[in-house]
């Protein structure tokens, strides 16, 4: 295989889980290119792919979820007939998805099994109950490769190390290490429906407790730029929290790396910390941390919601599942 494409709908959060694939797939075809397809929102999570650095991957930005007429198809189309894929993978699994697939003309042509089926050349099963890396690596099954699923990692430049401890230094946790909070408040969650927000309140009381039980390890919050008003109202209700706001996702898994232990919900931030190994305690409302966390890892620990409701989550229980 000389090139690969890869269409990968979704936020930072499924570029991540999609990387141990593109790993898969570079060990297998060492001397292929890949093409990944991504919403623009989304691509920043690149920045932190060593494959993205070395020139062997490009990234297209596609708005998925917008109202695509056929000249936006057709748009895209063109670029990948440009390219001249060997292969293409492909997670979504609707039937104009599969026909896109067609019409670029790639040979072998790998997706889920469903509505687009007709249109591929090799289709595997969907097992979506298992975690959601060894879900999109089942795709490679499509290539006749039968490897064990990579573990997730990233790449992590020197220029974002240095930033991370050039703020480490400003904040004075450089020596004494620190817990990290992302409360990961999103608005495509919410637009979505999705309860993944745990209230300030809940925070406060959490916060509190760390301070209590770990008094000389600073409490840093990290700052998104969606998350003004909680990091706001965090530092109003409890004194001696640090703030620090990563600008892109390089950054924000540094400083995730650099952290002691990191507290978040269900989010993109989980994802970096499971790749760089920092231990995590993640909060889940609706959804299942058997499909986000990897079920090997004991750094990574899903605390989840008896009643699917974030809000729900007693305080008491985190700092009792942080301290055993």
């Amino acid at each position: 295989m000389k090139e690969i494409l890869a269409l990968v709908p979704g936020g930072i959060g499924d570029q991540l889980l999609f990387f141990p694939t593109l790993e898969q797939l570079k060990q297998s075809y060492p001397d292929c290119e890949l093409g990944v397809v991504v919403e623009p929102r989304s691509r920043g999570a690149y920045r932190a792919n060593k494959y993205f650095h070395d020139g062997s991957l490009t990234v297209i930005p596609f708005d998925f979820k917008d109202r695509n007429g056929p000249a936006d198809w057709g748009n895209l189309l063109g670029v990948v007939r440009d390219r001249e894929f060997d292969a293409a993978l492909s997670l979504g699994r609707r039937w104009g998805v599969g026909l896109f697939l067609w019409l670029t003309g790639i040979p072998t042509r790998i997706g889920y099994e469903g509505p687009g089926s007709p249109f591929l050349t090799n289709s595997v099963p969907l097992k979506g109950e298992q975690y959601a890396a060894h879900m999109y690596h089942d795709l490679v099954r499509g290539f006749g490769i039968e490897a064990p699923c990579p573990d997730l990692s990233v790449t992590l430049l020197k220029e974002d190390l240095e930033w991370a401890e050039a703020e480490q230094q400003r904040l004075g946790v450089a020596e004494s290490g620190y817990i990290l909070i992302h409360g990961g408040s999103s608005q495509l969650a919410q637009a979505k429906g999705l309860d993944k927000i745990y209230p300030v309140e809940n925070w406060v009381e959490v916060i509190r407790g760390l301070q209590q039980r770990q008094p000389n390890l600073p409490i840093v919050v990290a700052r998104g730029p969606e998350d003004d008003e909680l990091v706001r109202a965090l530092t109003q209700a409890t004194s001696g929290l640090k703030t620090i706001a990563p600008p892109d996702v390089g950054k924000l898994a540094a400083t995730i790396a650099g952290a002691t232990l990191m507290l978040c919900t269900d989010s993109a931030p989980m994802h970096l910390a499971v790749a760089v190994k920092t231990y995590t305690y993640a909060l889940f409302g609706p959804t299942d941390p058997h499909k986000l966390l990897p079920p090997e890892s004991d750094r990574a620990v899903g605390i989840q919601s008896t009643t699917g409701r974030m809000a729900d989550i007693k305080p008491q229980t985190v700092l009792d599942r942080v301290f055993g």
